[in-house]
């Protein structure tokens, strides 16, 4: 039978070439069919006991039926590629160049996918599957619904999982946990007059520009606490106006707050009240809106409040130990400043840890890329997790 080390090694090159495959693929937010696909016809060649897709075009494969659940999570989606002129590698050939695979998606996260569809695999292989249920999950929509995909396929298991591995890319630490990450609108009111007589007229952008001001100081008070904190940016505004020669009516500004643990809806509505305090100004929760790739509409809420275990919780140390199993090296143990899907399972009380091949810095920019090594590592780091974990 062997072990995990000599299974890999026997694997890299197919590891490697399904990943290629996978980088082959645009697979935008909403676009994931055929990456989806292929991930689908990689399980049953693979031998997966079976397949589970959802209405939103998530693909989950199960191995084994025991008692013990552990779910591993990797999205299908990327962000978009407009420069690809501009990359020293064709972002969608899976170039390897001095040990880099490179590509859109080789750190977020078609690695991950690649590392854990063949880690379900080697537990398969390698008898680990004793009293366990293996999920391996590959959603989507992540890039701009982050928690939603993951939370219907939960919904929809037949098992509740007993520990969730969020596989975002985490430069060879373990994420005990992430900021989350609150999307929020404010909207000002005016009234509309002709642009040679502003005077007629109350100006809505006018009315925002005190507000604005206050989310910047906001965000520098927030800069300024010590340790983990939150951060707020303004990230879009709008206006309504009926001309450029007309005075706009109505508002909206777009704020991208990131919160700390503690920050939970209570704290958020009552920082929100101070922003628009002494305005005519009103606020709410974005609700983002989406079509899947099956056709599926969605309304998402989106506020996702911030994670984290502890040390000495069992899904830790047994992450822990695949890692100093696999690689020989003593973990570093962060927190993901971004948000992830891991706010699904920890919203329902299921244990949730981070690990993902990949460099986080390089995650949307140009000339993409992963340390093919670290790939492996993943995956026998997540087989070694596989037979660690239990409830």
């Amino acid at each position: 039978m062997g072990s995990t080390k000599e299974l890999c090694l026997a694997h890299q090159t197919d590891i490697t070439e399904f990943l290629k495959k996978l980088i082959s693929i645009e697979s935008y937010t909403g676009q994931e069919e055929a990456v989806a696909k292929c991930v689908e016809e990689k399980m049953i060649a693979l031998g997966y006991d079976s397949i589970i897709k959802t209405e939103y075009g998530d693909v989950v494969g199960v191995m084994g039926s025991g008692e013990t659940a552990i779910l591993f999570d990797s999205h299908m989606d990327t962000v978009v590629v407009n420069d690809r002129e501009l990359w020293s590698q064709d972002p969608f050939a899976g170039n390897i160049v001095d040990g880099k695979i490179y590509g859109r998606g080789t750190s977020d996260m078609k690695s991950a996918i690649a590392a854990t569809v063949y880690a379900g695999y080697f537990a398969k292989e390698l008898g680990l599957l004793d009293n366990k249920t293996v999920y391996v999950s590959a959603s989507v929509m992540e890039e701009d619904f982050d928690f939603f995909a993951l939370d219907n396929v939960l919904e929809n298991l037949p098992q509740k999982p007993d520990a969730v591995v969020i596989c975002e890319p985490s430069d060879r630490q373990i994420a005990l946990g992430h900021r989350g990450r609150a999307l929020l609108e404010i909207n000002t009111e005016g009234v509309s007059s002709h642009g040679s007589a502003p005077e007629n007229g109350v100006n809505a952008v006018y009315e925002m520009a005190d507000i604005i001001n206050r989310v910047n100081e906001l965000n520098n008070k927030l800069s300024k606490v010590k340790g983990e904190h939150g951060s707020v940016a303004l990230s879009k505004i709008d206006c309504r106006t009926v001309s450029l020669n007309a005075i706009p009516d109505k508002c909206s500004i777009y704020l991208d707050r990131r919160l700390a643990t503690g920050e939970d809806f209570d704290h958020i509505t009552q920082e929100m009240n101070k922003l628009i305090e002494n305005t005519t100004a009103t606020w709410n929760v974005f609700q983002a809106e989406g079509t899947s790739y099956t056709g599926k509409e969605f309304t998402m809420h989106s506020f996702m409040e911030s994670w984290k275990m502890e040390e000495s919780d069992p899904i830790t140390l047994a992450m822990t130990s695949a890692f100093e199993s696999a690689t020989d090296e003593d973990p570093t143990l962060f927190t993901w400043n971004f948000s992830t899907n891991g706010f699904a399972s920890t919203a329902r009380g299921i244990p949730t840890i981070g690990y993902g091949p990949g460099t986080m810095k390089l995650c949307h920019m140009r000339d993409e890329n992963c340390v093919v090594q670290d790939i492996y590592d993943a995956t026998e780091i997540y087989a070694h997790f596989i037979s660690l974990f239990s409830k």
